[in-house]
């Protein structure tokens, strides 16, 4: 299927011409455009497209009917919202909708072709992933079936099991951080975020001369950190707003629900236990259990900061604006001995040219 598809379901005036303009002849984008919802809908359910740009008045069909429609006809549809005024409400159910993101009047281009792009990329990862994660179980079900015929062989084909063994590894590995980055991407303000904490991490813990094996440990505990998110709702995940009480305890599950997910492969136990500790502050004020201090592994202590550093660093659906370079440090700074490991932010500042 063509790539850079876009389909613009708006109304026909200037300002909807003019946007769709600017798509085809500065972003290079193939545009489809319907001025009727329900031909919006006809023509996405016959052709797909990698993100649908909405216009919700005045259309034949209401924007809620319409992007109900729009997710039944494809679960993963990347769809992008043009909105007269933000009001925190709207926002809020459209995001419960699973609507990727919104731009406001007056229509800024440049985030327009950046939510486009980052839209399509989503919509491409999701694609690969569906794609990936079937091939897989028809992969693990050949495999399957090979092993209770290498079983009646055991002590004739042990090479074969270990090689077996070593690719099915493999395999999962594979699935689990395809679906981690998934994860990052449900949000473009969190692309790349398991990425750039894993890379972080490392040179901490280089810094604090852990050895090889201890750092590629942290390094995929870092890339599969947020991988419980996959069991909370996206309302909750990029509310624009402060959470709720309840909210914020759906959020605190994630370090569980992730090690949980993982327990099954028993290869990763030591990544697993990282995973599960790496909201833990040093003082004992974290979660899930409230450790404090040398009973929280060293490498989530390292992971602890590499999290909030990305953070801050970062903007989010929360805090468009993020920290300064300079103002993360002295946040990092404050925290130490509170919720990071004094030890940690020493190598942390050691090391802040290489990060």
């Amino acid at each position: 299927m063509e790539s850079n598809r876009v389909l613009f379901i708006s109304d026909e005036n200037e300002a909807s011409r003019y946007i769709r303009e600017q798509l085809m002849v500065e972003g290079g984008y193939a545009i489809s455009s319907e001025d009727s919802a329900r031909d919006g809908l006809g023509v996405f359910g016959r052709n797909g497209f990698d993100v649908i740009i909405v216009k919700p008045y005045p259309l034949d069909l209401g924007p809620v009917d319409l992007i109900k429609g729009l997710k039944a006809a494809d679960p993963d549809c990347v769809i992008i919202v043009l909105l007269d005024e933000n009001k925190p409400e709207t926002l809020e159910y459209l995001f419960s909708l699973g609507v990727y993101d919104f731009i406001a009047k007056p229509i800024n281009l440049e985030k327009l072709f950046f939510l486009v792009k980052k839209g399509i990329d989503l919509h491409n990862l999701m694609l690969a992933n569906r794609k990936f994660t079937q091939g897989l179980k028809e992969n693990n079900s050949a495999l399957e079936k090979q092993n209770i015929l290498l079983t009646k062989r055991i002590e004739d084909s042990t090479r074969n099991l270990t090689r077996l063994h070593e690719d099915l590894q493999s395999n999962y590995m594979r699935t689990i951080k395809v679906l981690a980055q998934t994860i990052d991407a449900r949000d473009h303000y969190t692309h790349s975020h398991s990425e750039n904490v894993a890379r972080y991490a490392t040179v901490i813990a280089l810094q604090m001369g852990l050895s090889v094996k201890e750092i590629e440990v942290i390094r995929q505990a870092c890339e599969l950190h947020d991988l419980g998110k996959i069991g909370i709702e996206d309302s909750i995940l990029m509310k624009p707003g402060a959470l709720t009480n309840e909210e914020w305890q759906q959020i605190r599950k994630h370090p569980i629900i992730g090690a949980q997910i993982l327990e099954p492969l028993t290869f990763l136990n030591d990544v697993i236990g990282l995973i599960r500790q790496h909201h833990e502050h040093y003082d004992g004020t974290g979660y899930p259990e409230g450790r404090k201090g040398e009973d929280i592994h060293l490498g989530a202590r390292i992971i602890n900061l590499a999290d909030s550093y990305e953070a801050m660093c970062s903007a989010r659906s929360y805090r468009k604006i993020p920290f300064t370079k300079e103002a993360a440090i002295e946040e990092i700074k404050r925290n130490s001995g509170t919720q990071f490991d004094p030890k940690v932010v020493e190598a942390f500042l050691k090391v802040l040219d290489r990060l």
